[in-house]
C-alpha cells in the first residue's frame, strides 16, 4: 500500500508506483532539469561552463577558501583548479589574495562582477523553472512539492545516504 494523498488515503500500488519505476521517472526529470539549468546559464550575461559555475558557487558558499579546498570540493586536481582560477580571475570573476596568516596559502574571493554573474544565472534559472512549473496544474505543483519534501526527509533519515547535502 502506498500513501498517495495524505492520512487515510491508502490505495493499492499500481505497477508504475514501485521504487524502481519512480527512480526512472526521477532520473528523466533530473535530466530535463539539468538541461533547463544549462540553457538558462548559457543565456546569462557571461557564458560559463558548468565547471566554472560550480567553482564560483563553491567560492560564494565559502568566501576565502584556499585552492586546495576548492580542488577537493570540485573533486579535481590542484593544477586543474589553479588553471580554472586563472581563467576566472582573468575574466574578472574571482580574486586571489594572500592568506593573512600563511604566506604560502592563497584565499579565493568572488569579485563584485562574479557575484553579479552568479545572481544573473540564478535569476535566469529561477525564471526558467517558474515557467515550467507554471505550465503545471496547481494540484500537480502541490503534489510535486509534497513529494520533494518527503524525498528530502527520507534522504535525511536514511543512514549513509549523505542526507540532502549528498544530493
Amino acid at each position: 500500500m502506498t500513501d498517495l494523498g495524505g492520512p487515510g488515503d491508502h490505495r493499492a500500488r499500481r505497477p508504475g508506483d514501485g521504487p524502481e519505476a519512480v527512480a526512472s521517472q526521477i532520473a528523466d526529470a533530473v535530466e530535463s532539469l539539468t538541461a533547463l539549468w544549462s540553457v538558462a546559464a548559457q543565456e546569462a550575461s557571461l557564458r560559463l561552463s558548468p565547471h566554472q559555475l560550480r567553482a564560483l558557487r563553491t567560492v560564494q558558499a565559502a568566501p576565502g577558501l584556499n585552492l586546495t579546498s576548492l580542488a577537493d570540493g570540485l573533486d579535481i586536481g590542484l593544477p586543474t583548479a589553479s588553471r580554472l582560477c586563472d581563467r576566472l580571475a582573468a575574466a574578472g570573476l574571482l580574486e586571489r589574495a594572500p592568506h593573512p596568516d600563511t604566506r604560502r596559502e592563497v584565499q579565493l574571493w568572488l569579485t563584485p562582477h562574479g557575484q553579479h554573474v552568479l545572481c544573473d544565472v540564478a535569476d535566469r534559472r529561477a525564471q526558467a523553472l517558474a515557467s515550467a512549473l507554471g505550465a503545471m496544474e496547481p494540484a500537480e505543483r502541490a503534489a510535486l512539492s509534497r513529494g520533494l519534501r518527503s524525498f528530502l526527509a527520507a534522504r535525511e533519515a536514511t543512514p549513509g545516504s549523505g542526507g540532502a547535502a549528498g544530493l
